[in-house]
């Protein structure tokens, strides 16, 4: 998507949407959305917003897949037809088969597999409206439902994407920002284990610019997994069960 006479950094220093440099966009999260999955979660970060459904540990019908130690996780990654400006074909692109590979490889170093060995955990993200942030949006919604289906976890994962937009860093990154920009870097992890799970970078950066992005990004994490925590927290300990 291209925006013609958009002032990315404006002369205040603000980005084109009022944002400071290091501020996220505004986020809403619920778990438990959908009745019909073992567990859900919806997630915004300003227009963009993921629906994500997990179904499992289960017995698939093809079970030429299944592992003897430990538990397949299958995800499918797939915009919406309605989620962007063009209608998109329903069908699954390349760019969708490619990132559920990649959110899926995202949430393996995380997931205890081995608690259910013949049985696999599918994962649904579906984006409903897409404005900048897909993957690591659904990332986050797919770590959310996962811990609402009860799925053991070593930590909750938390993603956001940073770029660079007239030669400076800026942290969640619009669709304007990411077509328009000159790097977008997508990372995710969990924090209470130390450890980044995505890590991609279209565009180029110093090596200045690189570190100063990850800390950009690491520092961010930390904030959406605890507002993971605590949607949780007010789901099982305040607000009760609202499947």
């Amino acid at each position: 998507m291209k925006v013609e006479g958009v002032k990315l950094i404006r002369e205040d220093g603000l980005r084109h949407d009022g944002r400071r440099p290091e501020d996220l966009r505004p986020i809403r999260m619920e778990v438990g959305v959908l009745s019909n999955a073992d567990g859900s979660a919806l997630v915004e970060f300003g227009r963009t917003r993921v629906l994500a459904a997990v179904y499992g540990p289960r017995e698939p019908p093809q079970k030429f897949m299944l592992l003897p130690d430990r538990a397949i996780l299958r995800v499918r990654y797939h915009m919406a037809p309605f989620s962007t400006s063009d209608r998109k074909s329903p069908a699954p692109s390349r760019r969708e088969i490619e990132l559920s590979k990649v959110i899926r490889e995202a949430l393996e170093p995380i997931v205890l597999t081995k608690q259910f060995p013949r049985t696999a955990i599918d994962v649904f993200i579906e984006v409903l409206q897409a404005d900048g942030g897909t993957r690591t949006t659904g990332v986050t919604a797919a770590s959310l439902a996962l811990a609402d289906a009860g799925i053991p976890m070593k930590a909750l994962v938390g993603g956001v994407a940073v770029g660079k937009v007239e030669g400076v860093l800026v942290l969640d990154i619009d669709e304007v920002e990411d077509s328009m920009g000159e790097a977008d870097m997508p990372v995710a992890g969990a924090p209470d284990l130390g450890l980044i799970t995505l890590l991609q970078l279209n565009g180029v950066m110093t090596e200045e610019e690189f570190q100063k992005a990850l800390d950009m990004a690491w520092d961010a994490i930390r904030r959406i997994v605890d507002m993971e925590k605590e949607v949780l927290r007010w789901k099982y300990n305040v607000g009760g069960d609202s499947k």
